[in-house]
């Protein structure tokens, strides 16, 4: 191994122990890297502007704005309020139905903000049913994560993952090109939440739905007792507010994402109709621009944010608030370490022992096991590392294997998205794990089968869309 080579694979163990560590912010961790690298010279200057500038960058910055735009106009929060009115009438199926709705909407949004907005509508909805949330916020979660898969700008993984390729000198995905797949992993994934997954959840909901029961009974007790006491202005009454308890998320964990009072602000905001009407149609403008192939997702993202500003949806203080720099530096400083281990041959050996292992098993039996690879990675280390690490190996596999490098691709985008065996593998599993008081063998009970179903679907529908 050259000096370059051991630089490289020293600042890549280096980044990936510290991301594992989970002390340093991840952005933080990656800049960090991007710089011993660029210092040490094992990547250009120009390399490093090049992964700042990256399309991948430009159409998430894009992106976000419009997102932002969307929930600052409070259509999100309004439409998941209306959905509020059906449990009335359906029950729990309303729940699942908003759960649903806001799958599809992942396709197309940012996912966090997403799930910001429905998880207190969700556990609402559960609790005016005297219902557990546990039931319905962790497949909430996973169906949004699974809605992401629809779409290429579903999730920042497909974006950076298709910009690796780019670089390594591949095609480019248009918008919908992996729908078909992303539909059908979605779909089973989806099926097995609602016949299978949301019954593991049942023991630690029904122990739920007993306290909560408990205290209902207390409160009425309590109640009745203040009422025969001259009302609830007396010492009754104070001690009714003082001691009985109710149901509500205690916001720890995460110093971001704990913050419960932002859940209930964000689904709570008024609808404003004008800003909302014009944010969707740039939206959509964005959406049939780069789905006609008149210009590159980026391009049009990027357009459609300047748009929203110049036509005073949202100010020029409100687009920087939204454009969450902590996503985009990190994915500009994974890009730098991903080429790094490209333009040093790293990515090359590492395909050169794996093709050894996977070359008698022909080209299914290695997706299936590089798919397997990439789910194991994607539940230690974040999304944005496993696309950067992975997607040059799998380029370089298929050559080496003389088949279509997309199917590998692919297989690279569904599986750094589906971290649901913990639940620290993705920010939404983090919101609801607060919120809902799950424990972590909760997420181990239902992602891991999980994981292994959605695996099945993607092994199925990826050779049917993607050929060798």
């Amino acid at each position: 191994m050259n000096f370059d080579q051991i630089a490289a694979l020293v600042v890549l163990a280096g980044v990936i122990a510290a991301l594992v560590h989970g002390k340093l912010r991840a952005d933080v961790v990656a800049l960090t890297g991007a710089a011993l690298l660029l210092v040490l010279g094992v990547v250009r200057p120009v390399e490093v502007q090049g992964a700042f500038a990256s399309p991948a960058v430009i159409a998430l910055a894009g992106l976000f704005v419009i997102a932002y735009a969307i929930e600052l106009s409070g259509l999100l929060a309004w439409l998941i309020r209306k959905a509020q009115g059906l449990t009335q009438v359906m029950g729990s199926q309303a729940i699942w139905m908003v759960i649903a709705a806001c799958g599809s909407v992942g396709g197309f949004l940012n996912n966090t903000p997403v799930v910001v907005l429905a998880a207190p509508v969700v556990r609402d909805m559960a609790t005016s049913l005297n219902l557990s949330p546990k039931r319905f916020l962790m497949p909430l979660s996973y169906v949004v994560v699974l809605g992401g898969l629809l779409t290429l700008i579903g999730t920042s993984t497909n974006l950076l993952v298709n910009d690796m390729a780019r670089n390594a000198g591949q095609p480019v995905f248009g918008l919908f090109d992996i729908t078909g797949v992303g539909l059908i992993i979605a779909l089973t994934g989806g099926l097995y939440l609602y016949f299978v997954g949301a019954r593991q959840l049942d023991r630690p909901a029904r122990f739920d739905e007993v306290r909560m029961r408990r205290r209902q009974l207390a409160a009425e007790r309590v109640k009745a007792r203040a009422t025969a006491a001259k009302g609830p202005t007396g010492w009754l009454g104070r001690l009714f507010r003082q001691a009985v308890p109710v149901y509500r998320p205690d916001g720890s964990g995460d110093a971001v994402l704990g913050d419960v009072a932002l859940y209930e602000e964000g689904a709570q905001k008024p609808l404003q109709p004008v800003q909302a009407a014009i944010s969707i149609l740039v939206f959509v403008g964005v959406i049939l621009v780069s789905a006609l192939n008149i210009a590159p997702i980026a391009a049009a993202a990027f357009a459609g944010a300047v748009l929203l500003i110049l036509l005073r949806v949202i100010t020029a203080d409100e687009a920087y608030a939204g454009l969450r720099p902590e996503i985009l530096l990190l994915i500009a400083g994974m890009v730098v370490v991903g080429m790094a281990i490209e333009v040093t041959g790293l990515a090359s050996a590492a395909a050169s022992g794996l093709i050894d292992i996977v070359r008698p098993l022909g080209p299914l039996g290695a997706l299936i096991i590089f798919y397997g690879v990439t789910l194991f990675a994607t539940e230690l280390l974040s999304n944005a590392t496993v696309a950067v690490l992975i997607t040059p190996v799998a380029v370089a596999l298929a050559e080496s294997l003389g088949v279509d490098p997309r199917p590998f691709l692919v297989a690279v985008m569904m599986a750094a998205s589906a971290a649901f065996a913990t639940p620290f593998g993705y920010q939404t599993n983090v919101l609801v794990f607060n919120m809902a008081g799950y424990s972590y063998l909760d997420f181990v009970r239902v992602g891991v089968p999980l994981n292994l179903v959605t695996w099945a679907a993607a092994m199925v529908a990826i050779p049917i869309f993607f050929p060798f």
